[in-house]
């Protein structure tokens, strides 16, 4: 089919939209390097830390990996402060929503809410309330979020330790990201 394209939805045929979806699977091919290029581009973003958001997205799921978390949790480890690329303020959303079609439930509400879990750790400097994370004390997935948080996430600052290269990651993120979805 050449490249028709349409100007309006509710004018559009079927055959157009089967092209579209075939376009749309070829492009999906793309999004493990798209996401490869976004966690490398956080080797240059500090903002105020004593180690690039990549060391410390490499920290938390290398940390996370050696606790024996499932393939998906280490995968959100790795790809939690994505959304620092584009916004540090809503860096937790962006990443959320980056990876929400790819991962559970229950692991897109840990990345969506881990701002308010680390809350506890420091937004009392800021003047603010700590204890966000009661407000999802009911969640079935709370206790993931205060693990993923408390023992992984807030403790991943530390520029001397060894970190698993990105590229030893790399499966997860095309495993993860290499599918497509609607």
């Amino acid at each position: 089919m050449a490249r028709e394209h349409f100007t309006r939805m509710d004018q559009s045929s079927e055959a157009q939209w089967q092209f579209i979806l075939s376009e749309t699977q070829q492009e999906q091919s793309l999004v493990p390097d798209r996401i490869l290029a976004m966690l490398r581009s956080l080797d240059k973003v500090y903002g105020g830390f004593g180690v690039s958001q990549l060391h410390h997205a490499l920290q938390t799921a290398t940390m996370a990996r050696r606790d024996n978390a499932s393939d998906e949790v280490v995968l959100a480890a790795l790809c939690h402060d994505i959304g620092k690329a584009i916004s540090i303020p809503n860096h937790a959303q962006i990443g959320a929503e980056i990876v929400r079609k790819y991962v559970s439930e229950h692991t897109y509400h840990v990345l969506r809410t881990h701002q308010d879990f680390q809350g506890r750790h420091y937004y009392e400097y800021f003047g603010q309330p700590g204890n966000l994370r009661d407000a999802y004390r009911n969640e079935p997935w709370f206790a993931l979020a205060e693990q993923f948080t408390d023992e992984w996430d807030q403790q991943a600052f530390d520029p001397a330790y060894k970190v698993l290269p990105l590229e030893e990651l790399e499966p997860l993120v095309r495993q993860f990201f290499g599918t497509f979805q609607i």
